[in-house]
């Protein structure tokens, strides 16, 4: 089975304007779920969805954070199954390249491996999807 999620996107927005929405608490909050998040190897964040979203919270730890360079593991509460997302960002005469990975899901075992894959695949699409329009409307940048 394939063990790593690739998405790759070009945002219209500066390198800086994406940075923050992706490393900054109070944005991840406003485009993603409830973020306590400081993109500092070594912090342990948490990521907790409302209820009515039927979503587990999420935890981990950064483990990279230079510029445009974001690591961080990911576990699923009740998993204790760990995976690794990688954000890395680049600049572009369009404006920023956003290439996300998702990899380990193969720590998962058997069947539960297919079903995380593809329930981790269309999270990202929404993920991505939901931040682009954060840049859009709320933060507006060029």
């Amino acid at each position: 089975m394939k063990d790593v999620i690739r998405k790759e996107h070009i945002l219209n927005h500066s390198i800086d304007n994406v940075w923050n929405a992706i490393t900054k608490q109070e944005q991840i909050s406003n485009w993603f779920i409830e973020a306590d998040f400081k993109a500092e190897p070594g912090y342990k964040y948490t990521f907790t969805a409302p209820e009515e979203q039927n979503c587990s919270q999420i935890t981990g730890e950064v483990k990279k954070a230079n510029p445009y360079t974001l690591i961080y593991t990911w576990i699923v509460a009740e998993t204790n199954i760990e995976t690794t997302v990688k954000w890395e960002l680049e600049k572009t005469e369009e404006g920023t390249k956003l290439l996300l990975e998702h990899s380990g899901i193969s720590n998962y075992l058997g069947e539960n491996a297919v079903t995380m894959f593809t329930s981790f695949n269309g999270g990202w699409d929404n993920c991505i999807s939901g931040l682009s329009k954060y840049l859009k409307q709320d933060v507006h940048a060029r």
